[in-house]
């Protein structure tokens, strides 16, 4: 009997020794944090896109609140709506920052850039990249295979099986980015959306010389640099044979794409251009005289 009551109060001496070593761990190593960061969190999607650059809207949260300032930060997927409650959270004034969506810079539809081969592997354009150039003779453009499609939590980019490229919905993209990261070619940008969703890209990243770039592709960017020669505003750069527009340069003047010969710059929902009049000179024989009528 005393045994068994020795051994008792042996385990509950241990067991208070332990727990008084345990509270006082917890206090010495205990990690405040911010209740203000479940608040914000609370208020945001729960996409985890990643598109705000953070891992994860529980990042977002904890940005924001150590940052002390909204500046340069923005929920894609929440806007402007949620940027709003994070301000009053916080109590702090949030710009208004420029929407964006992604914009796919290839034009090599099927009429334009025939195939050569046929792929027949795992439906991935990351595996299909990494194996060889492709389906067809440009080795910079779309693969086909849909890794944007399957990335996008939004259901805002389908393939269109006609032209075989990635198409994207506007009204439901929220330039989170993933269809960019995905895809192998770095053929999808996140752009300004422009006002009135207006914008002048270029719709190639082909980085081959002009002859090689054309046989690939009938609508390839080939360097010849007459948009860069026309643009007034310095919006356009000529690096490695392909142009490139700066949205945040570009006035949307649409003479690049006037002057581009393949086709290569878009013009995206702008209205139809108006005819040019024709002006017909007339000489100084062909102008009538007043006549004079006799009395």
């Amino acid at each position: 009997m005393h045994v068994i009551l020795i051994a008792v109060i042996s385990l509950g001496v241990i067991a208070v020794v332990l727990a008084a070593i345990l509270y006082a761990a917890s206090k010495k190593f205990s990690v405040y944090e911010d209740p203000r960061i479940g608040q914000v969190a609370a208020v945001l999607p729960q996409a985890n896109c990643g598109g705000c650059g953070y891992p994860g809207c529980s990042g977002f949260a904890d940005a924001c609140v150590k940052a002390g300032s909204l500046d340069g930060k923005l929920c894609p997927v929440g806007g402007e709506a949620v940027m709003a409650k994070v301000a009053d959270i916080l109590g702090l004034t949030v710009t208004a920052s420029e929407p964006k969506v992604a914009v796919v810079r290839c034009n090599g539809t099927c009429s334009h850039r025939p195939r050569i081969n046929q792929y027949d592997g795992v439906k991935s354009c990351a595996i299909a990249s990494a194996l060889y150039g492709g389906e067809t003779g440009c080795s910079y453009g779309c693969v086909g295979c849909g890794d944007c499609v399957a990335v996008c939590k939004f259901d805002a980019i389908h393939m269109n099986p006609e032209t075989g490229l990635p198409e994207v919905d506007e009204s439901k993209c929220t330039a989170c980015g993933a269809c960019a990261k995905a895809c192998p070619r770095s053929i999808i940008e996140i752009r300004p959306q422009g006002k009135k969703s207006r914008r002048v890209y270029v719709q190639c990243v082909n980085k081959d010389k002009g002859a090689v770039a054309r046989k690939a592709c009938a609508m390839a960017c080939i360097g010849c640099g007459k948009c860069v020669k026309v643009c007034a505003f310095d919006a356009i750069t000529l690096e490695n044979n392909l142009a490139y527009i700066d949205a945040n340069k570009c006035k949307s003047c649409r003479k690049c794409e006037e002057a581009c010969p393949q086709g290569a710059i878009i013009a995206l929902n702008f209205p139809p251009r108006k005819p040019k009049e024709e002006v017909v000179p007339t000489s100084g024989a062909e102008v009538s005289q007043p006549v004079i009528a006799e009395s």
